[in-house]
């Protein structure tokens, strides 16, 4: 049997337990972690002695992105968590004097920082938007802690260092909220409309995902948080040299513009009509050479830019196949 069919046969089986454990409600308590920078929300669910899985959501969205993937891995026995990125939700910054800044590197020293905070030697851990970019340069930076990765998205790691070239203009156009809180207008505009523009994020990104009022409202009061904006805004600027970044990720930024391959094991997920970036049917030759411990690749029909929100038994699924291994 060859290595893909095994692995085909694998995933086959963990969502058919997936699929059954959907329907287990695992208790999930809301719980925090102090790290040199920041007070960290998070929820937690399933057993202290489990696998631990750090479950990483992305822009704009909060934990609740994982309400429905981390019952069946808790239910399997693991500890799932599940933290708030900075400027989001419960986090908070511990000095109120301290910038609030968001760069790549930061997010992924939180990773990092949090799994220390909670005693975790080695982990799992999966992410989409900013959180598989943090999944993924933690991977790089600490590979003998991440003992599995998966990315819902492609290699997810920016130069921030330049030059800053400019893209295709489709893909410009795509990523004109960018270039909107790049300017002063656009902080006022995430200021005042943060919870319509964020919605209205939702909706095109994910196009063929028909969320409730009562889903994307449980989620809409993290947008309140009093950094958001001030992190959201350093987060897009920092990427294309418009706001520099912490002295102490200098050299880290300059590692990651060099585009590292990953080589913890991982599984790539996409979703098939994700409007940032419609993913290959096929793995590229670039994703080859970048991912050297590729396990998978899965293009995902039928969902977005939100996988863990649209698909949640895909990711639950891919998450005990890589756990189990």
């Amino acid at each position: 049997m060859t290595t893909m069919a095994r692995s085909r046969r694998s995933f086959l089986q963990t969502a058919a337990v997936a699929g059954l454990a959907q329907r287990v409600t695992a208790q999930t308590t809301l719980k925090s972690a102090d790290t040199p920078v920041l007070r960290i929300g998070y929820e937690e669910s399933g057993s202290d002695g489990g696998v631990p899985v750090i479950l990483l959501h992305g822009f704009p969205d909060d934990a609740h992105a994982y309400d429905d993937v981390a019952p069946p891995l808790a239910k399997a026995g693991h500890r799932v968590l599940v933290p708030y990125l900075r400027g989001y939700g419960p986090t908070k910054f511990r000095d109120s004097a301290a910038p609030r800044m968001a760069e790549q590197a930061a997010i992924a020293q939180d990773v990092v920082d949090f799994a220390d905070a909670l005693r975790l030697s080695r982990f799992v851990v999966a992410g989409y938007d900013w959180g598989g970019r943090a999944a993924a340069i933690t991977a790089v930076l600490h590979p003998d802690r991440v003992r599995g990765l998966i990315l819902m998205s492609g290699y997810p790691i920016q130069n921030t260092v330049g030059p800053f070239r400019p893209g295709p203009p489709e893909a410009e156009a795509r990523l004109w909220y960018q270039w909107y809180f790049n300017t002063e207008r656009g902080r006022e505009g995430l200021a005042v409309n943060r919870r319509a523009l964020c919605r209205f994020l939702w909706q095109t990104w994910s196009p063929t995902w028909h969320f409730t009022d009562e889903t994307y409202n449980r989620t809409a009061p993290s947008f309140d948080n009093p950094d958001f904006v001030d992190v959201v805004i350093h987060s897009y600027r920092h990427r294309v040299g418009n706001a520099p970044g912490e002295e102490r990720f200098k050299d880290v930024e300059k590692q990651l513009a060099a585009r590292p391959k990953i080589t913890v094991p991982t599984i790539l997920l996409y979703g098939g009509d994700d409007v940032l970036g419609r993913p290959a049917a096929e793995a590229t030759p670039a994703e080859q050479q970048l991912f050297p411990s590729l396990l998978a690749r899965r293009v995902i029909p039928g969902a977005g830019h939100f996988l863990p929100r649209e698909n949640p038994g895909v990711v639950s699924a891919a998450l005990l196949e890589l756990v189990a291994r």
